[in-house]
């Protein structure tokens, strides 16, 4: 389970996140939703322990990532913008993941065919599309068969055939009892696969339940979020 205790973070003068609390349960599909400066990434980059808060904590399974002692085992990430250098192939940057952490290299083949890149592992990162990266992203995200998966952006760049395959893919891994959670900005693509939802707007929390209880009397998940986040949102009527 990931657990996010009034979470503060000041970069200079400037607070970023401002006591941002949620959970995201295993069994369960978690959507992290807020607009572009929102302070996702940033609450992402604490909990993984690729920075450090101001005050409060980001625990994975109640530990912080940095004291876990099986992290791949345990949690698999893809941060939108990290990816493999441009000029290895993604059977090699796979292997490089793999070999860093103890796996055997047919984990990475396992990984290749489940995320459909077995036809295009030989060929370089620099030529991929952009879902093929996302995909890719995945694929490194799963080589330790992790309990808990955190997904930056899942779905930018898929076509609507690699949308409806990765729903069904975090749906299956959710339904295994795996604790899912996914960053995104994006409403439609999501609506259909998380079981919950946290929206972040300027740093903190605007709402956090059941995606029944967020979307309340509003027609769509992204009705509710404009309401939720929209500076002008109390002029539409």
């Amino acid at each position: 389970m990931i657990t996010v205790d009034r979470l503060v973070k000041h970069r200079g003068k400037q607070e970023i996140l401002s006591g941002v609390s949620f959970k995201a349960r295993p069994g369960r599909v978690t959507g992290f939703l807020g607009p572009n400066g929102a302070g996702k990434s940033s609450t992402l980059r604490i909990l993984l322990g690729l920075d450090r808060a101001t005050s409060g904590s980001a625990l994975i399974n109640s530990k912080p990532f940095t004291e876990l002692h099986n992290p791949l085992a345990t949690v698999g990430a893809a941060l939108d913008g990290a990816g493999a250098h441009r000029m290895r192939t993604g059977r090699a940057h796979l292997r490089w993941i793999a070999l860093a952490a103890g796996l055997p290299f047919a984990r990475v083949e396992e990984v290749l065919k489940i995320t459909g890149l077995t036809d295009a592992a030989g060929k370089r990162v620099g030529n991929y599309s952009l879902g093929m990266r996302k995909r890719l992203g995945l694929a490194a995200a799963l080589l330790g068969d992790p309990e808990i998966l955190i997904l930056d952006e899942p779905v930018n760049g898929l076509d609507p055939e690699g949308i409806r395959w990765i729903r069904i893919f975090l749906r299956k891994r959710a339904e295994s009892g795996n604790t899912v959670l996914l960053s995104s900005h994006l409403m439609g693509e999501l609506a259909e696969t998380v079981d919950d939802v946290v929206i972040i707007k300027q740093g903190q929390i605007v709402a956090d339940g059941t995606l029944a209880e967020v979307i309340g009397k509003h027609p769509t998940l992204e009705e509710a979020y404009f309401a939720l986040t929209s500076d002008y949102a109390g002029d539409v009527g």
